[in-house]
């Protein structure tokens, strides 16, 4: 009789401690061993009993859950913060953490995780080594722009790094040591190699047959631009793990934290639970955006005006993340709503469904980050009965009726 196990895997760097465990909690098997690609076969082929598995989400899991997923029954990644909070205890060990996890597989518990697509995780890692490749070439541009200002050199600052312009520079620059001038050069060199390995990358991602239509249907969106539409496809994933527009926004960092408990309910900045590469794309495309979308620029004016300029772009991002959604998930391109476009309100566009488009959490006062303990702020209220002053002037304070005998004190 082929009995189900449920193990539990605690993942390492080096080694993966695992239990097993049967339908009632009896444990049958538990152990450890190092954590290679060989080591990880010869252990699923020891496996005589059909299994199911959960690990915990780790930097190094996605390759381990490549290896383990053919020969598991079913196998499962869990939320690492979830999965504490449930498994919290005095103790705590390896062996003690797999006995845990195995409970939470046996009895249904694990908050688990959407894994990509080993070609999906492929196309993303490109992706981010071509934002690394971008923000390197900004802090060799900034690098450059302070050497010559510590030397006192005068240049243009829109036309620095510019390839004649630079090489004119060098040229003029007779009062600056010869070290100074080989470093500059080497600076520029590596700025050439970063900004041609980011745009080399861009063109293939833009060009690969599996990304190429997805990327062409969210570049429909007025403001939605290669890099913001390759983001998205990569970084998202399967849209349609996403219920709603709200769930895809609080995945991408652009809602605040609430905390509520009794009458009181305090809003905290927004939280750092998210994927940030996904997050600083679309900020950054939510300042450009409003230049190409009438619509967004509504958006943005309006909130501006009632709150500050920073809600205003989050709010112009959370409003990108309901359209590049409603869009993906159809697979039709974004259209204009036929009635009401001619004011450009926000609520002028449309999903590509024919359907309104989610609304955006509301950004106003009460949900601009704020304290998240207002007892700190401290203001000093009247004392009943205490007289009201007029402005500029001081209030003539009772008698006291102890501490001074019964003295009438005055403030002048």
């Amino acid at each position: 009789m082929n009995e189900l196990h449920y193990i539990g895997l605690d993942v390492h760097k080096k080694s993966i401690q695992f239990c097993a465990k049967t339908a009632d909690g009896t444990i049958v098997d538990e152990g450890r061993f190092p954590s290679t690609r060989l080591a990880l076969r010869q252990w699923s082929a020891a496996r005589t009993q059909p299994w199911k598995g959960t690990m915990e989400a780790t930097m190094f899991s996605a390759w381990i859950y490549d290896e383990l997923k053919p020969y598991a029954a079913e196998l499962k990644v869990a939320h690492p913060a979830k999965l504490k909070a449930i498994t919290q205890a005095k103790h705590s060990s390896d062996p003690l953490d797999a006995r845990a996890i195995a409970d939470l597989t046996r009895i249904g518990w694990i908050p688990s995780v959407w894994v990509a697509p080993p070609e999906i995780r492929e196309l993303r890692l490109q992706l981010r080594f071509r934002n690394l490749a971008v923000r390197q070439s900004t802090q060799v541009k900034n690098h450059i722009a302070t050497t010559l200002m510590e030397h006192g050199v005068e240049y243009n600052k829109q036309k620095l790094h510019r390839k004649k312009y630079f090489q004119q520079l060098m040229e003029e620059l007779t009062d600056v040591p010869p070290s100074v001038r080989l470093l500059l050069r080497h600076s520029r060199g590596t700025l050439q190699l970063f900004q041609a390995s980011q745009q080399m990358l861009l063109n293939g991602l833009t060009r690969d047959q599996r990304l190429a239509a997805r990327v062409e249907l969210l570049m429909t969106i007025p403001g939605v631009g290669p890099v913001t539409a390759l983001t998205w496809a990569l970084e998202i994933g399967d849209p349609h793990r996403f219920p709603s527009a709200g769930r895809a926004m609080s995945y991408c960092g652009l809602v605040a934290g609430r905390q509520q408990s009794g009458e009181k309910e305090y809003r905290q900045p927004l939280s750092k639970q998210r994927n940030a590469n996904l997050q600083t794309i679309l900020i950054e495309a939510a300042h450009l955006a409003p230049r190409h979308n009438p619509v967004l620029r509504a958006v943005h004016d309006k909130v501006e005006r009632e709150v500050h300029k920073g809600a205003a772009v989050i709010a112009v991002a959370r409003k990108l993340v309901a359209y590049l959604l409603a869009v993906d998930k159809s697979g039709k391109p974004f259209q204009l709503r036929e009635a009401n476009t001619a004011a450009a309100a926000p609520e002028a566009l449309s999903s590509p469904t024919g359907s309104a488009s989610p609304s955006p959490p509301p950004v106003g006062r009460k949900r601009v980050a704020q304290r998240s303990s207002p007892s700190r702020v401290r203001v000093a209220a009247p004392k009943s009965g205490a007289p009201l002053t007029a402005p500029g002037r001081c209030a003539e304070s009772a008698p006291a009726t102890g501490g001074s005998d019964g003295k009438a004190r005055r403030r002048r």
